[in-house]
């Protein structure tokens, strides 16, 4: 039989099978990756093969079909490896809160790089703007436009409030989206507004330390209606960029892609070349410099994470 993970625990996975059924199945053996080193071989969204274990109640997952994309992250564990987020998606939302806790720049950047290098489309939802004086207002506009310019989609909102709720979900509708963000940023609250028979549990933020406290422990698919479904994830720390090399970086930043070719060097970096394009354009103020910075911190490596 044949399913989708809908849930990945480990060592075991939640499938929902094509009969509409929902099943508790393992691996059976060792599944090696092709050219891929990951610590998790499965992720939510996998579609796989299946079939009942003798005498249990549960069930072995006997192949992984190939993927139309997936999202993957540098190991927190092993550096060398990488971490699967999720895969067969067709959109990404990433949840930024401006404080409480604070979203970077960097951060985003780097989200929207390992978007662009799996051609996966991005949205960034500005949640919590009930909250947000009048500097943090602007301040949200700002970071909009950026990113609008670029040619994202953003949204600002908030999940307590219900503000632009209905927008939100037309921009889901039809789609499976991954939903990722720091912790405490109000994935679970969005998801709950919009689907209240989920009901994640919510956190408050640590005082001590302005960071939220994980409440999302494993990715989960859930179902809005037929046609749309959501990954939760858990809330990420830290984002290391995998399995991109130095010299393609810049073709993950939009506004540097534009002006592939017109460097005097073809193997620019953008960093200390004469007659580089884009060193003109950051000069000029066609590339943004806070944008410019997040490409210096990526290439500069920093374990690639920020």
């Amino acid at each position: 039989m044949k399913g989708i993970i809908t849930k990945s625990t480990g060592s075991w996975y939640d499938i929902a099978g094509e009969d509409q059924k929902k099943y508790l199945g393992r691996l059976r053996g060792k599944f090696k990756i092709k050219d891929l080193k990951v610590t998790n071989p499965i992720a939510v969204g996998d579609k796989v093969a299946f079939e009942p274990e003798p005498n249990l109640e549960t069930v072995s997952i006997t192949e992984i079909f190939p993927r139309e994309n997936y999202i993957i992250r540098k190991s927190s564990h092993k550096t060398n490896q990488g971490h699967l987020i999720a895969s067969n998606i067709d959109q990404s939302l990433l949840v930024v809160t401006l404080s409480s806790p604070k979203t970077s720049n960097g951060f985003i950047d780097r989200f929207l790089i390992s978007c662009e290098a799996f051609r996966i489309p991005a949205i960034l939802a500005f949640n919590k703007c009930d909250v947000y004086d009048e500097e943090e207002q602007e301040l949200t506009e700002a970071w909009m436009d950026l990113y609008r310019q670029l040619g994202y989609t953003c949204l600002s909102v908030s999940a307590v409030r219900g503000d632009r709720m209905e927008q939100l979900r037309a921009l889901l509708e039809n789609k499976t989206t991954l939903i990722s963000g720091h912790s405490g940023v109000g994935k679970s609250s969005l998801l709950n507004a919009l689907l209240p028979s989920i009901q994640q549990k919510t956190s408050e933020i640590s005082a001590f330390s302005d960071k939220g406290v994980h409440t999302t422990t494993f990715a989960e698919m859930f179902d809005l209606n037929d046609s749309t479904h959501v990954i939760d994830t858990p809330g990420i720390k830290e984002l290391g960029i995998f399995d991109i090399g130095e010299a393609e970086i810049s073709h993950y930043f939009p506004e540097m892609r534009a002006l592939l070719g017109q460097c005097k060097f073809h193997n620019c970096t953008h960093v200390h070349e004469p007659k580089c394009a884009v060193l003109e354009a950051v000069k000029d103020g066609r590339i943004s410099e806070i944008r410019y910075e997040s490409y210096l911190s990526i290439l500069a490596n920093e374990d690639n994470r920020h």
